[in-house]
């Protein structure tokens, strides 16, 4: 197998390294606006907390302390799925730079071509890339979920 061949067959799972880095970039993004949401909200809660203890809350801040406390179990969860999507994207990232190593070390070192082996890992990372899109899916369901619930609150 010449260098052009080679190179041709380490393209599919670099172009898949590519893919994934564009969904972690996505999640990572995700990932910081779930996690600042949360501090904001506990903010509030926690000067929410700090009123209740002087003096009554009104109906208003009562109904927005529920809301927040709902939110907040719903954003957790929703931080954990891309927790798990961007856990699942390295993975792939992962299995797809094994597969370019596999290829690799065949041609270099003129092992006869076992595809199985080079196979096996492609197909784990692209079933770690279909996972991590499933929690994606899953946590955009989810985030709006969270926004009818503040929607619904005024």
């Amino acid at each position: 197998m010449d260098t052009v061949e080679i190179i041709k067959i380490i393209l599919a799972p670099a172009v898949m390294i590519s893919c994934c880095g564009l969904f972690l970039l996505g999640m990572n993004n995700k990932y910081s606006v779930v996690v600042g949401r949360i501090r904001t909200l506990e903010d509030e809660k926690r000067r929410l907390i700090a009123k209740k203890r002087d003096e009554k809350l009104n109906d208003n801040e009562d109904v927005r302390y529920n809301s927040i406390l709902n939110q907040l179990a719903k954003l957790f969860y929703r931080l954990k799925l891309v927790r798990n999507a961007v856990i699942f994207y390295n993975l792939a990232v992962a299995f797809f730079i094994i597969t370019c190593l596999l290829i690799g070390f065949e041609a270099i070192f003129n092992m006869p071509h076992s595809s199985f082996s080079v196979y096996i890992p492609f197909f784990v990372g692209l079933f770690f890339v279909f996972l991590g899109v499933y929690y994606a899916t899953r946590e955009i369901i989810k985030g709006y979920d969270i926004v009818k619930i503040e929607i619904s609150e005024n």
